[in-house]
């Protein structure tokens, strides 16, 4: 039994696809860690602070919803980078009360 594992056409193979550019990690991988942190920033800003959370694993339409409905709450604006959600301001004390609701149970204030 003979398994390809370089091809002159395509470069390296993935080992479990047999793909030059890998489909089976995308869609197994979840994003996050499972262990949300939420932390205050300023650093980049011009002194203005944003709240980032980060670790939550949803797919990219999922977190867009569960961002647009803590942005409601509160009453405040953001984005949402690399998987990463940002909101204006420091949100931390309420993100992590919206968030517990929700039912993750992993959540670390992290920072000082």
């Amino acid at each position: 039994m003979s398994r390809l594992v370089y091809s002159t056409d395509q470069g390296r193979l993935c080992p479990e696809c047999q793909q030059s550019t890998c489909q089976c990690k995308s869609l197994k991988q979840t994003p996050g860690d499972g262990n949300v942190r939420i932390r205050f920033e300023t650093k980049g800003r011009k002194g203005k602070g944003a709240t980032i959370i980060s670790g939550i694993p949803l797919d990219a339409s999922a977190l867009k919803k569960l961002h647009k409905e803590l942005k409601q709450k509160t009453s405040t604006g953001g984005t949402i980078k690399d998987g990463i959600m940002e909101l204006q301001g420091d949100q931390r004390e309420r993100v992590l009360a919206l968030l517990s609701n929700r039912g993750y149970a992993s959540i670390k204030l992290a920072g000082g």
